[in-house]
């Protein structure tokens, strides 16, 4: 089966083969365009997982300050979760930093508001229009806002 066509018929055995030519140095063999893909397809993936993990810190550290009669321990640990994941995608790809940084608050804070306004029952306006927290009390493993 010709390298490409088994990209669409069976992607493990697809995998398995095209490292294996380019252990073997067989660039010519290689699926170059598909492999093209799928590393750019895997960057994006870590992407999405960092901003879907700011968001949830977003969504707790809001809940956690705005409504401070319903903390548990819970919300704290999934604050500390959060934080511990996203520091371990940021120690595996440094280059995803910019993102927090570039667009990951503004991004992930709409995101965040909207979800902490359905966990809590409290209206939009209970909460700031703009993300309170600054990228360092972000990552800080220490801050939780009163």
């Amino acid at each position: 089966m010709k390298n490409t066509a088994l990209y669409e018929q069976d992607f493990f055995a697809w995998t398995l083969q095209n490292a294996q030519l380019l252990r073997e140095g067989k660039l010519s063999e290689v699926d170059i365009l598909n492999i093209a893909e799928e590393l750019e397809s895997m960057g994006k993936h870590d992407k999405r997982a960092l901003l879907s993990r700011l968001t949830v810190l977003l969504m707790h550290l809001l809940t956690w300050q705005f409504q401070t009669s319903f903390r548990s321990k819970s919300w704290e640990l999934t604050i500390k979760e959060q934080r511990r994941q996203i520091e371990k995608l940021l120690k595996d790809s440094p280059s995803l930093k910019r993102y927090l940084y570039d667009e990951g608050i503004h991004e992930t804070f709409t995101d965040a508001l909207e979800i902490a306004c359905d966990e809590t029952g409290l209206p939009a306006t209970a909460f700031p229009e703009n993300c309170p927290y600054s990228m360092e009390q972000l990552l800080d493993k220490q801050f939780f806002p009163d």
